[in-house]
């Protein structure tokens, strides 16, 4: 069993529900296969790099799951037969392969993020207290010298 992660980009003009349903078969196929699904996500619509197919925009959509080789040729397998789906990749991951170490890595990842939140927000509030505090007048602005013009004419 590896990692694998694989995000692919279906047309714009696809409902919401067939692009549930397009995720929804991926997450079958996985399980199905006794693969372990981590995080499956919806990223949205995105301006794309360049053209694909006559498209400028796509629906991303990002799914992590730990699973056998099998699974990943059965996921492409279908994305290619799929005229949905624009572009896709898959790409092996390091990281836990069982339901319990990718929960771990979760809640990791989680607590940092909170940690992030936390010290973003005391520098945002030191930084407007900062502000507040500080009744210092603002630096005059410097303008650059303009040449005068003499009236007087040259040769004279």
């Amino acid at each position: 069993m590896k990692r694998y992660e694989v995000i692919a980009i279906v047309k714009t003009d696809v409902s919401e529900e067939d692009l549930t349903a397009i995720m929804e078969r991926s997450s079958n196929i996985i399980t199905e296969r006794k693969g372990v699904i981590a995080k499956a996500e919806k990223w949205g619509k995105r301006r794309l790099a360049y053209e694909i197919k006559k498209q400028k925009d796509g629906f991303y959509f990002y799914i992590d799951y730990a699973g056998d080789g099998s699974i990943v040729a059965e996921m492409e397998r279908n994305f290619k037969i799929d005229d949905r789906i624009l572009k896709f990749m898959t790409v092996t991951k390091e990281g836990a392969l069982t339901r319990e170490g990718i929960d771990a890595e979760i809640a990791v990842v989680e607590v940092k993020r909170t940690q992030i939140r936390i010290e973003t927000d005391n520098t945002a509030a030191a930084k407007e207290e900062k502000a507040a505090g500080d009744t210092r007048p603002a630096r005059p602005s410097f303008r650059k010298a303009q040449p005068r013009e003499d009236n007087t004419p040259k040769g004279e």
